[in-house]
């Protein structure tokens, strides 16, 4: 576990206080967080330590790491915000042997959604263009690369269709190409690689329905659309 995804109270408290000016003075900091001046100087020295927190001359402010940390922090609830995870969802067109239009699917071969049959991807990181992301996915998954053109953006939110709970929260943005080369990978450990054609992959009984529509959208241009899908407990 990250330390990030670990930050004691205390030392959110400190950068809380820090997000809204540009620097504070030891007194100050501790007198809005409440600790003691022994609890202050461990919390603070181990923000100093990971670098989220400078000590100046008289006080202290926020590195351009601990900047970007309170970022993304909720104000009012003084913790970070959980967001939606932003991936690349690829297709992959080519021409079957009776001309028929054949598209790259992938079977996952990890959890969740095991067994489960749509698109390559995979998360976008951070700093990455969403051609560069599309470009390395598919490279790691398939070895195959591709002439990649960015054409949707696909919001999904998953749910437990017996309680209602929120299960997963997708940006995809859907890149698409029709030149490629190198030879498929079939397997790898997190899943397996397949040419169907759109009539084959909908038989399939574990799949991704999000994906039944994908091509129809990028057929008609669409650049945004906003999905919820609902899943059994065993499913996911």
């Amino acid at each position: 576990m990250s330390y990030e995804a670990s930050m004691h109270q205390s030392q959110i408290a400190i950068i809380h206080h820090l997000l809204f000016t540009p620097e504070a003075s030891f007194s100050e900091i501790q007198r809005s967080t409440g600790l003691t001046s022994d609890h202050f100087n461990f919390h603070i020295k181990k923000l100093i330590d990971e670098a989220y927190v400078e000590k100046l001359e008289k006080g202290y402010k926020l590195t351009n790491k601990g900047k970007e940390y309170a970022n993304r922090m909720d104000t009012d609830e003084k913790e970070i915000e959980k967001q939606p995870r932003v991936s690349i969802a690829i297709t992959i067109e080519r021409k079957g042997k009776n001309g028929e239009r054949e598209f790259l699917f992938q079977q996952r071969k990890k959890n969740p959604y095991f067994n489960f049959w749509g698109r390559a991807g995979g998360k976008v990181r951070w700093g990455e263009s969403i051609i560069d992301a599309a470009n390395r996915e598919l490279k790691e998954e398939t070895g195959l690369e591709a002439d990649f053109e960015y054409r949707l953006l696909y919001h999904k939110r998953d749910f437990n269709k017996n309680t209602g709970k929120l299960l997963e929260d997708k940006i995809f943005l859907c890149v698409y190409a029709t030149e490629y080369r190198g030879e498929l990978i079939e397997t790898f450990e997190g899943g397996v690689n397949r040419w169907m054609t759109h009539e084959e992959f909908v038989t399939k009984e574990k799949r991704f329905t999000s994906v039944d529509e994908f091509l129809v959208l990028i057929d008609k241009g669409e650049t945004f659309v906003e999905r919820e899908f609902f899943y059994d407990e065993t499913e996911y």
